[in-house]
């Protein structure tokens, strides 16, 4: 049974600590470790950090505490990290399903979407919730808010899989109910009794399903939907044609047994219901500032394009994998480079965010293959990535390279090799690209041969260090949590060409003895080419504004921290003035549904799938 904390048990006890808490001046983390020593519990156990957050929301102000404090609540915060970004990151995972591809070093857990791993701390999530999206995001969000966190500016980053192979009714559910939870939470509603109720009846139908089959049958893979999940895994590792066996399985899972349970009628959603819920995400406390689905390139096009931005969705992640046709073609990825270059300039057109994926040391390749792999990335104007993950491959036991491995056919790359690659890398990622990750975080037991340190990217920072050099890209320059002096400020602007645009990065930056720190930035896209989207046509587009610094909520102020310096509405100034003087007269902007209110304020007016204001 799930432990719950009812602070109403401890009032003595919390109240005590709370008071002694807000008396200090100086809060260490040692000195606040020692307060929670010195006022336990009656029984003599610590309070829990989540404890005392919940116990502080709801007493501040009363039995002689201080009005509500958002500075005593961030020393209160656990992993305060999570969101010193800016905003409040909330990952769910779609269900299993089939995948179109068949590359060779893609894991096959049947109990994930295809690429996860069920050890994965987000898959394991996924998994405790059934899946669900409203359970999913409920949770997050909640125990964001019981570890001291903001919830008001979140971004929903759905992974799983290939999100435009699932049914488009699917996807309109699975986004609906993301939304739906970000809204009950925000009116303190909560439907998660009835939600988990209804898998719990699914559950216990597909359990007398399997007793009625009986499991002394002899197996036969693909056709018995509910023999046990390990089983099935165990053939998957050993077995041949992996790809064509996870595709079958994950069928028999998730898709047969419940067309047996009717869970599946329930996973369908009408575009009405989601624009719906979508209208009233607009002015709750807890709305969608950022939208992100991955897919791969193959998948996009001009429809697909404008469906996903009907979904709401500003980012997408896409698997470049590699940039060379060779390389793509021996990994079984079953598109070619030209197929990335077609859904990027797609993407751009629309205003997207592009988050690439990138993987060193496949099969077929070299670090010197990589090296001219990457540079090639930002020399092309028809890549160039906003954001970036860097996953060097790792042998997963499950995926097909590792009939590879035992052949000799492929290695991983020594450390130093490894080391020398993403060195080369981080030099050579550009001011205007974040590098997201730089290492997947699989966990060391799931790998057979390959990296098993999760802190790669720092030793890559200490090496660069350690010769007086450092990467330029937006995450090693963010100001996180700084107190910023606004006379400091600097507005940088670097121009690229984006293939089907002239690119304009414009950040605001604080010179520092090394380098330039990042306070806020907005892509600007001039546009070369005639668009695809009516609406857009003619408009030069804002793809993001971005503000960094320890998330604040909406309508709230923070002096000192960049959130609240105006820095978003001067970036704004900024790109009207750029494109008027371009010669465009309307400037269009790819707003989150829970941004919508922003821009409304500033002069941008409500189209269809975009926000456009009149430069005339």
């Amino acid at each position: 049974m799930q432990y719950r904390f009812d602070y109403t048990d401890h009032l003595d006890e919390l109240t005590a600590l709370l008071t002694a808490v807000q008396q200090e001046t100086q809060l260490s983390s040692t000195r606040l470790n020692q307060l929670f020593t010195q006022f336990p519990k009656k029984s003599g156990e610590m309070f829990r950090k989540s404890e005392v957050v919940i116990a502080y929301r709801q007493l501040a102000g009363t039995r002689g505490l201080h009005p509500f404090n958002r500075q005593l609540l961030r020393h209160l915060q656990m992993k305060p990290t999570r969101t010193i970004s800016g905003v409040t990151p909330v990952t769910v995972l779609t269900k299993p399903f089939p995948c179109p591809g068949k590359c060779i070093f893609c894991p096959n857990d049947i109990r994930m979407p295809k690429s996860y791993l069920a050890d994965e701390p987000g898959a394991q999530r996924a998994e405790r919730n059934a899946f669900d999206p409203y359970l999913q995001t409920y949770n997050r969000l909640l125990a964001f808010q019981n570890t001291g966190h903001q919830t008001e500016k979140v971004e929903l980053i759905i992974l799983g899989g290939t999100w435009s192979y699932y049914p488009e009714s699917y996807q309109i559910w699975f986004i609906r109910e993301c939304f739906r939870a970000l809204n009950d939470f925000s009116e303190g509603k909560d439907d998660r009794p009835v939600i988990s109720k209804r898998y719990e009846d699914v559950r216990a139908k597909l359990a007398a399903a399997k007793e009625k089959l009986g499991q002394d049958d002899e197996f036969v893979p693909g056709t018995d939907p509910l023999q046990n999940k390990v089983e099935l895994a165990a053939y998957q590792v050993h077995g041949e044609q992996i790809d064509q066996t996870y595709n079958q399985v994950v069928s028999h899972l998730y898709t047969a047994p419940e067309k047996v349970s009717g869970v599946d009628a329930i996973q369908v959603s009408s575009w009405e219901e989601l624009e719906h819920e979508q209208r009233k995400n607009e002015t709750v406390s807890s709305r969608c500032v950022g939208l992100v689905i991955e897919t791969r390139p193959d998948n996009i096009s001009p429809a697909e394009v404008i469906r996903i931005r009907r979904l709401g969705c500003t980012k997408t992640q896409i698997g470049f994998q590699s940039l060379n046709d060779e390389v793509l073609t021996q990994n079984k990825r079953g598109h070619g480079v030209d197929a990335t270059r077609r859904a990027v300039r797609l993407l751009r057109q629309a205003g997207f965010k592009i988050h690439a994926h990138w993987m060193p040391n496949l099969y077929g390749s070299t670090p010197e293959k990589d090296k001219a792999d990457f540079a090639k990335m930002f020399a092309d104007a028809d890549f160039c990535p906003d954001e970036l993950k860097i996953y060097p491959c790792s042998l997963i036991e499950s995926a097909e390279l590792m009939q590879y491995y035992q052949r000799g056919q492929w290695q991983p790359y020594t450390e130093e090799e490894l080391l020398d690659v993403l060195s080369f890398c981080l030099l050579q990622t550009p001011r205007y690209c974040r590098l997201t990750r730089v290492i997947r975080d699989i966990p060391s037991t799931d790998i057979v041969v390959g990296n098993k340190k999760t802190n790669f990217r720092e030793m890559v920072e200490r090496q660069l260090e350690k010769v007086g050099q450092r990467s330029l890209n937006i995450r090693a320059r963010e100001v996180r949590a700084q107190h910023i002096d606004p006379e400091k400020l600097q507005l940088k602007k670097t121009k690229y060409a984006g293939g089907v645009s002239d690119e304009i990065f414009i950040e605001f930056v604080i010179p520092t003895q090394n380098t330039e720190m990042i306070a806020g930035f907005l892509r600007l896209s001039l546009p070369t080419t005639e668009n695809f989207i009516d609406e857009l046509k003619g408009c030069a587009i804002i793809r993001e504004v971005h503000v960094y610094g320890q998330a604040v909520g909406i309508g709230q102020r923070d002096e000192g921290k960049a959130q609240h310096l105006g820095l978003g509405t001067k970036l704004l100034a900024e790109a009207k003035t750029i494109a008027a003087e371009a010669g465009f007269t309307k400037l269009a902007v790819i707003s989150a549904i829970g941004t919508r209110e922003y821009y409304r304020q500033r002069g941008f007016a409500d189209g269809t799938l975009y926000q456009i204001a009149d430069l005339k």
